[in-house]
């Protein structure tokens, strides 16, 4: 008999009842499976004893994500999390640190939009999600988007639990899909949150930047006509999830969807944008390289994917291209797509292919 695998060893100790007596069977008599499965319980405890709440029967995610930040680095990272349930800081940082792989990378993929309003340029709605790989080294080197100008968070989306599913779809308009049939093991209702929208903007700053470089010992290329002190503004949002979770507070299943990022610009073309964007150093040359790859499919939004630990590859979800992630020790997953302007994600302690079920089963 084969051996089971990853994901079913996990279920081994999330939800011993979702796993069949053969395989059962099979790991209680094979010592390789055996040993397989105390990683995995070792692994699962670490998880556990960082997210776990402090007595109380409802899930503090916010406490519990902010514990788990400081676990040893040897604790398996989720592929995707539950939108926490306050912080604004740290909606601040996420803004701020990975800006280039989001804001700035979003805009240097963008096609020319319509005519403006409000003074305002549309340059770039999300269509399809495409990853790039990236290295723990890459994300060190990219550098903090306010080095080249200032960054501005005018709206938190201030995510919070709610009650229910119409709570959710009340406060964001969003209705939280619905899943036809869980995945063998995860039982129970799900917890429900929701978020408003994302809005942010950059001023870009030529002294700012050239000072930055100089700290560096780099030289920047001459800023083009009318980009210095030109403005972007990124909006994402609103977004609802649904969520089944493990007593410690450990998501085994999630289903969001999310308003899918736009941006716009004062007035700067869009090639103006993204070719100066792309020659600024600071930019890992593995990365830049990937974007220009991508840089001719305007709506593409570029989804940064941590090499070392993730693998992706692309699956077919009622006719939309879906993104499939799978860290490397099969302990989680991740399903995610465009359309119509929302974008939709399915993820968990469950194989890639039960996630893939699901997103086919949404309704």
């Amino acid at each position: 008999m084969r051996h089971p695998t990853e994901g079913v060893l996990r279920r081994l100790v999330d939800e011993p009842a979702g796993v069949s007596d053969a395989d059962r069977a099979h790991v209680a008599g094979c010592d390789t499976c055996l040993r397989a499965l105390d990683e995995i319980r070792a692994d699962a405890e670490l998880v556990g004893a960082a997210l776990a709440t402090s007595g109380s029967s409802a899930v503090d995610t916010d406490a519990a994500w902010a514990r788990f930040s400081t676990a040893p680095a040897s604790a398996p990272a989720p592929v995707f999390r539950p939108a926490p349930t306050a912080a604004p800081a740290r909606w601040r940082t996420a803004v701020r640190r990975p800006a280039v792989a989001a804001l700035g990378a979003t805009v240097l993929l963008a096609g020319a939009g319509v005519a403006a309003a409000n003074d305002w340029l549309p340059i770039f709605q999300a269509e399809q999600i495409d990853p790039i790989a990236v290295t723990s080294a890459d994300l060190v080197q990219i550098p903090d988007l306010s080095a080249y100008g200032d960054l501005q968070v005018v709206r938190e989306p201030e995510p919070e639990q709610v009650a229910d599913a119409a709570a959710a779809e009340e406060r964001t308009g969003l209705a939280v899909p619905e899943v036809g049939e869980l995945p063998e093991g995860v039982t129970g209702d799900p917890t429900y949150q929701a978020a408003g929208v994302l809005e942010a903007t950059f001023t870009f700053s030529a002294a700012k930047a050239a000072q930055a470089a100089a700290a560096e010992g780099e030289v920047l290329p001459p800023t083009p006509a009318g980009l210095d002190g030109s403005r972007l503004r990124l909006q994402a949002g609103p977004g609802v999830a649904a969520m089944w979770a493990q007593p410690t507070g450990v998501p085994t299943l999630v289903v969001a969807r999310v308003g899918a990022p736009t941006v716009a610009s004062s007035g700067v073309p869009f090639e103006t944008v993204r070719d100066h964007l792309l020659s600024l150093p600071g930019l890992p040359e593995n990365v830049a390289q990937q974007l220009r790859g991508l840089a001719a499919d305007a709506g593409t939004l570029p989804l940064p994917v941590p090499a070392e630990l993730v693998t992706s590859s692309t699956a077919d979800v009622d006719g939309a291209e879906a993104t499939v992630l799978t860290s490397r020790d099969g302990l989680f997953a991740g399903v995610v797509w465009v359309e119509d302007g929302v974008m939709t994600g399915v993820a968990g302690t469950l194989s890639a292919d039960e996630l893939l079920q699901v997103a086919r089963g949404l309704r």
